[in-house]
């Protein structure tokens, strides 16, 4: 029988975990062998061994060159014969270079740096992959069936077609079905992506996945689990992983150039003077540092400033990224509206005030697990209306909330359901506008509409104009799984154009994916059906900690849902891409000054070494910059 994958394991092809963990051993052994040497140097044991040159502190270098060099050195070459240049190829030839002149220190901290690097950017992009893990890690392992007047736990794997499932309070769902029996709500926001929680009565259909309300519901499964909604979402998941962005990075961008200039001046070097050493002088000088350590650092730094921002990176990637975005993508719920449907408006009929009607139907509200019942009790509290004590409470599948209050029949109902039980009401009732409504009936006698809005955030608008004003985006889409006039109405309120509604998991990353091919994509959302998408874009932002595994799919995550945060992540991965290129630019310029005065015989290999270090502490210094926060990390007013 087919099943959900308890925990789904997807390694992106271009980085198989063997691979992550072959690197992370060779840096471990370069930080040992590093140590080693170092001990036995501080010790001053300096007697050569079997071998005139040799010393015992060269030992443990000589380790780390065999048997963490050679394998990446290996690995570089066959780069190179797929035409694959990097500043991770130069590193190869200073491996290299260090171990024919003797420099086995040197080599053994390019073996670190390189194997250190490659371990921490495969790690980050394996990271990702814990997101399905999280998503697979919301389903229970064991179910609750009932069995004639029984309940018999029993493995999610076992569910068929046919069989009813209890799901107790607060539990989550297991499998797609209809109630047979109970009254209560689920939370089916993380999946739908609407912010209310939905009425559940028997004959009412469920979703796997939803997280059930206070009451317990009997539920007739008619699907696997296997074949589920949420199952389609983790299978949607898994397809983005594997599909996921892969932009190039800073480093490979800049090592394309400085490689190749760095190698024809060591062999141009070599041929006018007709002298090895000048080679080998100049690749070691050329040693990539502010390319493999000074980026690093400022990324570094920029987490730790996010960190201190109430912001968390989860894929460091995305701070190089950031700034080549041209696309913003906004899911609706929770993202440019607070994610709480608010009470708007109060229609009355037949001469009745706005506060008879909500004092009514709050009174009769209290007793409901209706999804705009809280929104109808917050505008009676703020009011200050006085409740009254209410009788006869039924909530009938079909009928909607009915009961008595101040000895008058209050029906709590729908436009569609109103129209079925008195077809003449149709021209008391007010036009049909975007949001919800719910219709009050009383005494039989239609007596009123209220009206819902899910409010945008205040500062929407500005913020968008902001985008395309300061960060130069080019296109804001909005993309929501609601209904066209809640979607419409927050795209005209915030200034929006580019407008798709009811969309699903797989329509959502099918066009963020579309969007990508065109121009780099931020994407923003905050449930679980925003997961593939916020994995496709280029670079995703969760917004709050309501779920795991949006967290775990997003590339950085906004923990106070605030839009003037959106802004400082924008600005500090410019500033730290401001940085990083300083500090790699700066640091190559430099390189190359040396490797000329080396081509020309001005400096020996050894003074090559010391004046690529002197380099690299002047890049790495500039890079710790990157922790520092600028005067102001906004300018969105």
């Amino acid at each position: 029988m087919a099943s959900i994958p308890q925990t789904p394991s997807i390694e992106p092809a271009a980085t198989p975990k063997g691979s992550s963990r072959r690197d992370l051993s060779i840096a471990t052994l370069a930080i040992v062998g590093i140590a080693l040497h170092v001990a036995l140097r501080a010790a001053e044991i300096e007697t050569p061994i079997f071998l005139e040159s040799l010393s015992p502190a060269q030992l443990p270098l000589i380790v780390v060159l065999l048997f963490g060099g050679v394998p990446l050195v290996i690995d570089l070459a066959s780069k190179a014969l797929e035409r694959e240049f990097g500043s991770d190829l130069l590193a190869g030839f200073s491996i290299v270079t260090a171990v024919v002149l003797h420099e086995y220190l040197a080599g053994s901290l390019v073996v670190l740096m390189l194997s250190g690097g490659q371990a921490l950017e495969e790690f980050a992009i394996r990271r990702a992959s814990s997101a399905l893990t999280a998503l697979a890690g919301r389903m229970p392992a064991m179910i609750h069936r009932r069995v004639n007047d029984t309940i018999v736990d029993i493995p999610l794997t076992s569910v068929a077609v046919g069989d009813v499932l209890v799901v107790f309070p607060h539990e989550v769902c297991p499998a797609d079905g209809i109630v047979v029996d109970g009254h209560g709500s689920m939370d089916e926001s993380y999946l739908t992506g609407e912010p209310y929680r939905i009425s559940k009565a028997p004959g009412t259909s469920v979703l796997s996945g939803a997280i059930n309300g206070e009451s317990a519901l009997s539920v007739r499964a008619e699907r696997l689990p296997a074949d589920s909604r949420y199952a389609r979402i983790m299978q949607v998941m898994r397809d983005a992983e594997q599909r996921r962005p892969r932009l190039r990075r800073l480093a490979d961008k800049l090592g394309a150039i400085y490689t190749p200039i760095a190698v024809c001046l060591a062999v141009l070097a070599w041929i006018f003077s007709g002298l090895p050493e000048r080679f080998l002088a100049v690749l070691v000088v050329a040693t990539p540092c502010p390319l493999l350590i000074a980026i690093p650092v400022s990324i570094i730094g920029a987490i730790s400033l996010s960190a201190r921002r109430g912001i968390i990176i989860k894929d460091p990637g995305i701070l190089e990224r950031l700034s080549q975005c041209r696309t913003a993508i906004f899911d609706k719920t929770g993202t440019l509206t607070y994610g709480e449907p608010r009470l708007t408006e109060i229609l009355p009929a037949n001469n009745l005030s706005d506060e008879r009607v909500l004092q009514l139907i709050a009174s009769l509200e209290r007793y409901s697990k209706h999804p705009l019942a809280q929104a109808i009790l917050d505008a009676a509290g703020e009011r200050r209306i006085a409740l009254h004590e209410a009788a006869e409470v039924s909530e009938r599948p079909g009928e909607g909330l009915r009961g008595s209050v101040d000895s008058q029949i209050v029906q709590v109902t729908s436009r569609k359901k109103l129209l079925r039980q008195f077809p003449a009401s149709e021209s008391s009732l007010p036009r049909v506008s975007g949001g919800l409504e719910c219709i009050v009936v009383i005494d039989n006698e239609y007596a009123g509409t209220l009206r819902f809005r899910d409010e945008p955030r205040q500062d929407g608008a500005r913020f968008i104009d902001h985008l395309k004003t300061k960060h130069a985006f080019q296109r804001v889409l909005l993309v929501s799984g609601d209904r066209e006039s809640e979607v419409r109405y927050l795209a005209e309120r915030v200034g929006i154009s580019d407008v798709y509604f009811s969309q699903s998991p797989e329509q959502k990353l099918e066009l963020v994916r579309q969007e990508t091919q065109r121009y780099p994509t931020v994407f923003m959302g905050d449930g679980i059906n925003d997961a593939p998408a916020l994995t496709a874009a280029s670079v995703g932002v969760a917004f709050g900690q309501n779920s795991e595994v949006t967290s775990e799919a997003a590339g950085a995550v906004i923990f106070d849902s605030s839009l003037e945060t959106v802004d400082e992540l924008l600005h500090i991965g410019q500033h730290m891409r401001a940085i990083a290129l300083q500090s790699a630019i700066g640091g190559m310029v430099l390189s190359i000054a040396g490797m000329l005065l080396a081509a020309g015989g001005y400096l020996s290999p050894v003074q090559g070494a010391i004046c690529q270090e002197i380099i690299d502490v002047l890049a790495i210094t500039n890079a710790l910059r990157a922790a520092v926060a600028p005067h102001s990390l906004t300018d969105y007013q």
